[in-house]
């Protein structure tokens, strides 16, 4: 039987998150933020002062990933590295102003990029569709 990538979760879930992430580049783009950043400050919204480390973990990418955009977003000026008052050998992560101040545009941009993804869904299927692939998703995190 050949491959039929209409029926590949894995194709699909693809396909999806590449087009979520360019609507959601394109909603943030006026604000200055690259989905990366966006990412890390949604970490950094729930708990300031993480370690890259924690970061690592938490948003499940490259430490190397990690670190160009950490680098990035301190250039830019939305985060500050300082010394672990616990661990004198890592840093934790900041946020300034700027990011806090960010945290409500953004956001809103990513509740209209979610609104436009499932607008022709209706509340019934959004929720059966969320929880499906929260199942997945804690699928592949047990393999």
């Amino acid at each position: 039987m050949a491959f039929q990538k209409e029926r590949s979760a894995g194709f699909l879930a693809n396909q999806m998150a590449r087009l979520f992430a360019k609507g959601l580049q394109q909603r943030i783009r006026s604000l200055g933020l690259a989905p990366a950043q966006f990412m890390t400050l949604l970490a950094l919204w729930d708990e300031d002062g993480l370690t890259q480390s924690e970061l690592v973990r938490r948003l499940d990418v490259e430490q190397a990933t990690m670190a160009n955009t950490l680098t990035r977003m301190e250039r830019d000026g939305l985060i500050e590295r300082r010394s672990n008052p616990t661990d004198g050998r890592s840093q934790s992560i900041y946020m300034t102003q700027k990011a806090k101040g960010l945290c409500a545009p953004a956001t809103d941009a990513a509740r209209a990029q979610n609104a436009a993804a499932l607008a022709d869904f209706n509340d019934q299927e959004k929720e059966m569709f969320l929880a499906l692939m929260r199942r997945a998703i804690a699928a592949m995190h047990d393999e």
